[in-house]
């Protein structure tokens, strides 16, 4: 009888065992961590991270090359805020005029190299002439007196006078704004009171922001010729 009872009671603990070892085995297959969440969870915590915005982190980059200057022999450059506040201040407009502006070239163009800041005067009647003198401004360098002038064609007729703020793009040292630059008169578009063109040569890019008072009427071509000296024949 004792026999049997032993025989009986090493059964059972045998199947005990058994059954404990895969409960464990399945728990082990399926754990499921706290707070439930499951492993996709992380690749939509990824997805919302790739969806943010981005355009406080490219400012700060742009705040860190400020901090950190230019590399080795590159040039440095003017951050928007800068521009916006020369802008504002040269022509006496709020900063949100200013800034306006400056959004859409910084948009198409990126950050300038140098600015010219000065006044000019222009007059048409289907040919015409234009004259400006200002102050070229590099970082790092001194400041450089410089004149333009040039002919306009086209259906073009009236006068005006107006204040001129530059940006000067890919422009590396001062002296290689001496040279002729085509562009387009009128203006290519109008913010805040203030008309933007563009003009090129080579590699080089030149922004004029005008700011001014008269009466013109219609669109132009011609191209502006930079100078250490005024030049009375604009040729």
């Amino acid at each position: 009888m004792h026999r049997r009872s032993l025989i009986i009671a090493g059964l059972a603990a045998a199947a005990g065992g058994r059954a404990l070892a895969q409960d464990q085995s399945t728990q082990g297959d399926m754990v499921v961590p706290r707070g439930g969440r499951g492993p996709d969870d992380h690749v939509d915590d990824h997805r919302r991270f790739d969806d943010a915005p981005r355009e406080a982190d490219d400012r700060r980059a742009d705040d860190r090359r400020d901090e950190a200057g230019p590399r080795e022999g590159e040039t440095r450059t003017y951050s928007r805020n800068e521009i916006v506040d020369n802008v504002s201040d040269f022509f006496g407009v709020t900063a949100e005029n200013a800034g306006a502006a400056i959004e859409r070239i910084f948009r198409d163009n990126g950050r300038p190299t140098a600015y010219i800041a000065g006044t000019e005067g222009s007059g048409a009647f289907f040919f015409g002439l234009r004259y400006g003198e200002g102050l070229l401004y590099m970082k790092d360098r001194p400041r450089m007196k410089v004149f333009w002038q040039g002919p306009t064609g086209g259906f073009d007729w009236g006068a005006d006078g107006a204040r001129v703020f530059t940006l000067c793009y890919n422009l590396q040292y001062p002296d290689a704004i001496f040279r002729r630059f085509p562009g387009v008169g009128g203006s290519a578009y109008l913010i805040g009171g203030m008309g933007v063109n563009y003009q090129r040569a080579d590699a080089i890019t030149l922004v004029p922001i005008r700011a001014g008072g008269g009466l013109r009427i219609g669109a132009s071509i011609g191209y502006l010729a930079y100078s250490r000296k005024r030049n009375i024949i604009p040729l």
